[in-house]
């Protein structure tokens, strides 16, 4: 099987960047543009109702795929993001501006599910769980590049970072000129003939801990500022400390396939948990700023050990024929963990006590995954077990 171009390869992992910035794009002006948008009393929910839309539409997204085929639904995915992103820009009131955010989310799971797709469809065994490496790679390097320019953006005037939506436009003329539609089509024909069984276990297992680690590290990631500003911590600190993680991220979705030659894929997601688990209690516990860098290296450890793999999980697991509606429900999984995640600071006690709560519910995680890793299932996720 050919590959893509590095310009193909390129196109494929910048689309992944698209899902992170659904929302970080606005953080930097939130208040300006919550109140512009006449929606100040409920900000928050500008960042939180795209991934609420990627649960609702998640079902419709994967029809949509099976139906159109890959390359068309992505397509259609960066065109809507574009207009439904830049739109947001020019409405006004709560309903429809919490309508365009949420069909956002709907375009964001079509973009999500095609590009992992995608790259499932041109590369195989080791490639692709290097591409997908470097798929979790680009998704959290994103999340850098468009909070900085967001916040440039931001202090241009309140619409400006919108613009940053039609970044998808700019991608769908480089997935016309650089992702070879024909030969993409034609395999996803030859593969839908195949009839491999679904081990339905290990996919629910793969959902289970994309969920999971949503909620763990998004925990975090809300918890921190709040909790850092009771210690003392500046805001550019704050912002300091979140890039570090992130960063981190990119560093361990590299080393991750080196991690599951070593200790298989359920191995490697059972030390991602641990990782989570060991983050929250140094957040909770840690008396000084080295301890707290220590617990942001477990956190950026945990994302980047367990979000690109339940990717390549899901992609491994599924027969070509149902692989573009289970890369949907994943996106479900992943989506709806980053929205349950605002919940968890509802929880009784100050930050701390919650840092603790989450660690109970990684290392819990951290259990099952580790007493199911030697399970029959794992069989399913050898290189070349799905063509």
């Amino acid at each position: 099987m050919h590959n893509l171009s590095k310009m193909g390869a390129l196109t494929l992992l910048t689309v992944a960047c698209l899902t992170i910035m659904v929302g970080c794009v606005i953080v930097p002006g939130l208040p300006s543009i919550a109140r512009q948008l006449g929606v100040e009393k409920a900000s928050g929910w500008l960042v939180t109702l795209p991934s609420l839309g990627v649960v609702i539409f998640g079902p419709l997204a994967g029809r949509m795929i099976d139906k159109a085929g890959l390359y068309r639904s992505l397509c259609w995915g960066l065109f809507l993001y574009g207009l439904l992103g830049v739109g947001g820009a020019f409405l006004h009131g709560y309903w429809a501006v919490f309508a365009d955010r949420i069909l956002l989310g709907g375009a964001t799971a079509l973009v999500m599910s095609t590009g992992t797709g995608l790259i499932s469809s041109f590369y195989h065994g080791e490639q692709r769980m290097g591409m997908i490496a470097k798929q979790g790679m680009s998704i959290e390097l994103g999340g850098v590049v468009f909070l900085f320019i967001g916040g440039l953006l931001a202090t241009v005037g309140w619409r400006w970072p919108f613009s940053l939506y039609l970044f998808a436009w700019i991608l769908l003329a480089m997935v016309i000129a650089f992702i070879p539609r024909q030969e993409a089509q034609i395999q996803s024909a030859q593969e839908g003939e195949e009839k491999a069984a679904t081990p339905m276990a290990a996919l629910r297992l793969s959902y289970f801990a994309a969920l999971f680690s949503m909620i763990v590290f998004f925990t975090a990631v809300i918890m921190l500022p709040l909790h850092f500003q009771k210690i003392g911590v500046s805001e550019a600190q704050t912002g300091y400390f979140l890039s570090f993680v992130s960063l981190v991220a990119v560093f361990a979705a590299w080393m991750m396939p080196k991690l599951v030659k070593r200790l298989s894929a359920f191995g490697t997601l059972s030390v991602a948990f641990l990782f989570y688990g060991v983050a929250h209690l140094l957040f909770a516990f840690a008396p000084s700023m080295a301890l707290l860098v220590v617990g942001a290296i477990a956190l950026g450890s945990g994302f980047g050990f367990s979000v690109p793999l339940v990717n390549h999980m899901v992609v491994e697991l599924s027969s070509p024929a149902r692989r573009g509606r289970n890369l949907a429900r994943l996106s479900m999984a992943i989506f709806l963990g980053q929205f349950l995640s605002a919940f968890m600071g509802y929880l009784p006690g100050n930050s701390s006590t919650i840092f603790i709560a989450t660690a109970a519910m990684a290392l819990v995680v951290f259990a099952i995954v580790f007493g199911l890793k030697d399970s029959p299932a794992k069989g399913h996720l050898k290189p070349e077990s799905r063509g």
